[in-house]
């Protein structure tokens, strides 16, 4: 059987039998008058104990957001990842070049002239993914752009192609030589 820590000092003679008996009636005295008064003790290690239990509540709360948040980014940069390899067509290595810029430096691209041509009234348009630039269909570059606006580095509005019958320099034919 285990001895209480009052019988543990009174039996190593760190306290004597007086001081032991006159602690005990002390407390009961206490507990008494508390009991008849009705006054609650505040225990400040309970309310230090639940004060860290909240603030770890919050924290945790806090951690699991972001926790939450960059596992969101991962699956949207795997669905992009999924739809422009499912979706990218095929380039031709000995076609045009097709310039473009990309975080304000030119970069390009080599396609065909059909492809570049469509590309340019917006029936194509260019995506990226890592560091590799990809030609997709207009429908799938939006729905890209919906989940990651920088992605889609080039994509033109049909539109403003089809307004090209009121350019003032329609008449004036471009040289064949010239190529942005």
């Amino acid at each position: 059987m285990k001895l209480t820590l009052q019988e543990q000092l009174l039996k190593s003679g760190l306290v004597s039998a007086a001081k032991a008996k006159s602690a005990k009636s002390d407390k009961r005295k206490q507990t008494q008058q508390q009991r008849k008064n009705k006054i609650e003790v505040i225990d400040e290690a309970k309310d230090l104990a639940h004060k860290a239990q909240t603030e770890k509540i919050e924290r945790d709360r806090d951690l699991n957001q972001i926790r939450q948040q960059k596992e969101e980014q991962k699956q949207l940069a795997a669905q992009i990842k999924q739809m422009i390899d499912l979706n990218k067509l095929p380039r031709d290595a000995d076609g045009l070049v097709y310039n473009f810029t990309d975080d304000n430096k030119v970069k390009r691209l080599y396609v065909s002239e059909d492809m570049r041509d469509h590309i340019a009234v917006g029936r194509l348009a260019i995506v990226k993914l890592g560091s590799v630039y990809e030609v997709v269909s207009p429908e799938v570059a939006l729905k890209i752009q919906s989940r990651d606006t920088a992605s889609v580095i080039v994509l033109n509005d049909p539109d403003k192609a089809s307004n090209i019958a009121d350019d003032p320099y329609a008449d004036f034919k471009v040289p064949d030589d010239l190529i942005w």
